[in-house]
């Protein structure tokens, strides 16, 4: 699950949304770490930042800035045991018991991950443009 939204000017950078997601929510577990999920780099090679938002070791979400003002939210598992388990399958091939299994995680998940990520997504509304 992933959406973009166009944020105010004011929240253009992650250290200020960050700062935003501390004062405002309360249920939920924020913070600023390297993107191990994707492994984005910057021009200079280094590993990027982004925005861990936490609900529970099972759901979670992934912010970081597509472009100017463009904020790009993923559904992420933060647990990295957890991910490594249950998360998206990045081979190539997988074998049967693969793509079995991996068809009744995502039936089972599915409707737990949606409702996660849509509590999650409501707390980016005040700052969308």
């Amino acid at each position: 699950m992933e959406k973009s939204i166009t944020t105010k000017n004011e929240y253009n950078s992650l250290d200020a949304i960050n700062t935003y997601l501390k004062t405002k929510t309360s249920t939920f577990e924020c913070s600023k770490e390297y993107d191990n999920w994707d492994v984005r780099t910057n021009a200079h090679g280094q590993m990027e930042h982004c925005i861990i938002l936490k609900k529970s070791a099972m759901h979670g979400m992934k912010v970081h800035f597509e472009k100017d003002n463009t904020l790009k939210m993923t559904y992420i598992i933060p647990n990295k045991m957890m991910h490594a388990y249950f998360g998206k399958s990045q081979k190539r091939y997988r074998n049967v018991l693969e793509i079995i299994t991996g068809k009744i995680k995502d039936t089972l998940l599915a409707p737990a991950q949606r409702k996660a990520f849509e509590e999650m997504e409501q707390v980016f509304q005040k700052i969308s443009a």
